[in-house]
């Protein structure tokens, strides 16, 4: 064999080695990014949260916790009452984040956070607004006396100033005009949770003083009238639950017999109907106007500001939210949602107010806590 031939074939074999060891180096690197991306992922320390029940199911939920995982933003979750959060701050126990019900709560949280001389940011995943589940028979009859009016079919609108009116005015069911279908001698009233214990009662009462006082409660002087005055509200209801997915249930199982008016978030609603749970006779009541519970993550460190931005941007997380009836940014989602439910719902809401600000909400709340202690 010439020089020439041996010459061209050894460059022939390094080549081909040459070529060999960068395919095995640079499996092997990826191999070793992989193994330490695992490892990451692995080691990477849980949040620890306190968190509002309304959303505990979701992070229940596999596919959130795989995203998390994923994410290196593990979480760890507690639940506890809104109210009760802001007691967290500056404790050994305080965690990385909250996710209140209502702003109310939040902006408590926030405001511990800065008399602690601690950084929090607010930012809201999801919302849904407060409703009135009800029965087409107590729809059409509250239409009737002009309390109600149809905007779709299994869709109506609530006139919470002429309800309101008839609630204080001990009204009772077989009173009404055209009662036939629910003439019973107890008293108008909408079911709610506990006001010692539950977000949703709180807004209930936002909405009830706000439809006497002809607009949202500003002042302490007409705060406190108010809340004197609407106690009984929630007195005359006997026992309630402390938290609104009990109030759903006893709608759910027991119905019109117990729970004619049963004041809830939408988002159980749409969830239940998501699940086929959802009788023909069942309907959504919105009260005019009504008000939008926000679900507000408190971060108090870097990595729960990432979690906020995850949440609301992670297209898996966003699918799961809308799945368990929540509204998101998408609007459009939101109704294509409820439209798979087979749920007729409000998608644009018009008539919308904001609570008291929370130094006067809680003076109303504790008001009427103290009334129905008495």
């Amino acid at each position: 064999m010439s020089n020439a031939k041996r010459l061209v074939g050894t460059l022939v074999l390094l080549a081909l080695f040459g070529g060999a060891l960068f395919f095995a180096l640079r499996s092997n690197e990826a191999t070793r990014q992989i193994a330490q991306e695992q490892l990451a992922i692995a080691s990477a320390e849980p949040l620890k949260g306190l968190i509002a029940v309304d959303v505990e199911a979701f992070f229940k939920d596999d596919r959130v916790t795989q995203v998390l995982v994923q994410s290196k933003l593990p979480v760890h979750v507690a639940r506890v009452g809104s109210r009760d959060m802001a007691a967290r701050i500056g404790t050994a126990d305080q965690p990385d984040f909250f996710i209140a019900s209502g702003v109310v709560a939040a902006n408590m949280i926030a405001d511990a956070a800065r008399k602690a001389g601690k950084t929090a940011t607010q930012t809201s995943p999801f919302h849904t607004p407060l409703v009135v589940a009800s029965w087409e028979p107590i729809a059409k009859m509250l239409a009737a006396n002009g309390m109600a009016k149809p905007m779709a079919p299994k869709v109506y609108g609530l006139d919470m100033e002429k309800l309101t009116q008839a609630m204080l005015a001990k009204q009772r069911w077989r009173d009404l005009k055209a009662s036939g279908d629910y003439a019973v001698s107890r008293s108008v009233l909408v079911s709610t949770t506990d006001i010692r214990r539950s977000n949703s009662a709180a807004m209930y009462l936002a909405l009830t003083s706000a439809a006497v006082n002809g607009d949202v409660v500003a002042d302490r002087a007409t705060a406190q009238k108010l809340a004197g005055q609407l106690a009984e509200l929630f007195k005359r209801q006997g026992f309630q639950e402390n938290y609104v997915n009990g109030a759903f249930d006893d709608y759910l199982a027991i119905g019109m017999g117990k729970t004619p008016l049963t004041f809830i978030y939408e988002a159980q609603m749409v969830a239940q109907a998501l699940k086929g749970g959802v009788r023909p006779e069942m309907v959504l009541m919105y009260p005019q106007p009504t008000i939008v519970n926000k679900w507000v993550l408190v971060a108090l460190n870097e990595r729960g500001k990432r979690l906020a931005e995850l949440l609301a941007a992670n297209k898996t997380l966003q699918a799961v939210a809308l799945e368990q009836g929540f509204r998101t940014g998408d609007t459009d989602a939101f109704a294509a949602s409820a439209q798979k439910a087979g749920l007729a719902v409000d998608v644009n809401l018009q008539q919308v107010i904001d609570p008291p600000g929370f130094d006067l909400m809680f003076e109303m709340i504790d008001i009427v806590s103290r009334e129905m202690n008495q």
